[in-house]
């Protein structure tokens, strides 16, 4: 049996496709609504009444979860499904083992259907803390590295076509910002930035291009000079990492390469070794950038202690992944993609949920504050780390002694959950300050900020 969730963690997950279809949901969230409704396992179903004659026959997974109804709504998951979710968050759908025909059938299908999200290779040790080793010798992210033009076959070779257009394109952009210091931080004009991001794109170099497509919002900060300065030289050492890149250590190489905008696929990800713990979900946040939503989420091992960041973008009105629950416990394995400092990451393989062991293990900010120092060192362009504090006293402007980021102050969700009392908070660390994302009561439930 799947650990329940709680209504918070129900309404927090964004599944709704529009702010309509969450308030729909919690109008047909009343057990006088369903003619039928129970829980199997991880099959929850329910017959719930509509207009028509026959009731709405609707099902969820919960271990993905994934979703299904005989309604004719578009939107997807619909408000059958949300409401069925909010009566099972909320202990009001029984336990109904066998599950109806109509809802066991489908659960066999999609199971059938469903295909391993990793290719063929040597499974996992049994123990979480394990490392999957590469499915096959030299297919590992430090072959790729070669392949991209990084490892120490190609370093002193002719750079390809596109190494040679973005040295071209980064050699200006160090000459722009050498310019822009001498004539001072006041002279910068918007048009300068867009038309030097439309030419990094040009030049192939898209991270670069969106480092600088983000100016105009720092310009506009109350605080802009400093914080104006500071990309500069986040973004100049970019430029001059990647001209200097033969000399670097590989791990850092290929960082400077992803940030310069290189991809990495999927495949090369799941291909390499793998780590398998009990990951807790800490949080995420939804941000819109170049016209998709992306969701980070963020988790973290209980076992290993490491950090790691599952990242997920759906175009405006569509849904998102919703498959990381805030506050579960996952027995996952989870590939990391290459870097000095690796924290994005995908979940390759799952082995279930694990039962509710209260909120994850913390530590003194002091050490977390070690802990992004350390990521810093690695890869300078750092945006953002998640920590556990543990036996901090939130307050408006700042947790256990660390400042809020300025559009995160006031956390009164937060405050009213301490009353005054220590407790244990997830948060997301920025150069501007933490974003909290979720703490626990003191009956170990998981609260969302």
């Amino acid at each position: 049996m799947i650990e329940r969730w709680s209504r918070d963690q129900v309404l927090a997950l964004a599944l709704a496709p529009d702010a309509a279809s969450g308030k729909a949901a919690q109008g047909v969230a009343s057990p006088g609504k369903w003619q039928v409704r129970g829980v199997a396992g991880v099959l929850l179903y329910g017959a719930c009444s509509g207009s028509g004659a026959e009731p709405y026959l609707a099902c969820v997974d919960l271990s993905g979860p994934a979703y299904r109804c005989t309604c004719p709504s578009r939107k997807f998951p619909c408000k059958h499904a949300l409401g069925l979710l909010l009566l099972w968050a909320g202990d009001a759908v029984p336990e109904g083992d066998p599950a109806p025909e109509w809802a066991a059938e489908w659960l066999t299908a999609r199971t059938a259907r469903a295909t391993p999200t990793r290719p063929p290779g040597p499974l996992t040790g049994p123990e979480p803390g394990a490392a999957r080793q590469p499915a096959r010798p030299g297919a590992g992210p430090g072959r790729r590295a070669e392949e991209a033009g990084t490892g120490p076959e190609r370093r002193a070779g002719a750079e390809s076509v596109r190494h040679g257009r973005v040295g071209a394109g980064l050699a200006e952009l160090e000459r722009w910002l050498a310019d822009q210091v001498r004539q001072g931080l006041a002279a910068a004009a918007e048009h300068e930035w867009d038309g030097l991001a439309k030419r990094l794109i040009d030049a192939q170099a898209p991270g670069v291009a969106g480092m600088v497509s983000r100016l105009a919002q720092v310009r506009a900060g109350d605080d802009w000079p400093g914080r104006l300065l500071a990309e500069y030289a986040l973004i100049n050492l970019l430029a001059v990492a990647y001209r200097r890149r033969a000399e670097l250590p590989a791990p850092l190489a290929r960082t400077v390469l992803i940030r310069a905008g290189f991809p990495v696929t999927r495949e090369e990800v799941l291909s390499g070794p793998a780590l398998r713990d009990h990951w807790d979900v800490l949080g995420r946040r939804d941000e819109v950038q170049d016209r998709l939503t992306a969701r980070r989420v963020w988790l973290r091992g209980r076992r290993t202690g490491r950090a790691a960041l599952v990242l997920s973008f759906a175009p405006p009105g569509q849904p998102l992944d919703a498959s990381l629950v805030t506050g579960v416990t996952l027995d996952a394995d989870v590939a990391f993609y290459p870097g000095a400092a690796p924290l994005r990451a995908l979940v390759a393989d799952r082995h279930g949920t694990v039962p509710a062991a209260g909120p994850p293990p913390g530590v003194p900010p002091e050490e977390a504050l070690e802990e992004v120092a350390r990521a810093v060192a690695e890869d300078p362009w750092v945006e953002s780390w998640p920590v556990v504090l543990a036996g901090v006293v939130p307050e408006r402007t700042a947790i256990g002694g660390l400042p809020l980021h300025p559009a995160t102050r006031d956390p009164w969700r937060l405050l009213a959950v301490s009353g005054g009392r220590p407790l244990t908070v997830a948060a997301e660390w920025t150069p501007h300050g933490l974003r909290p994302l979720t703490t626990w009561d003191d009956e170990g439930t998981a609260v969302l900020l």
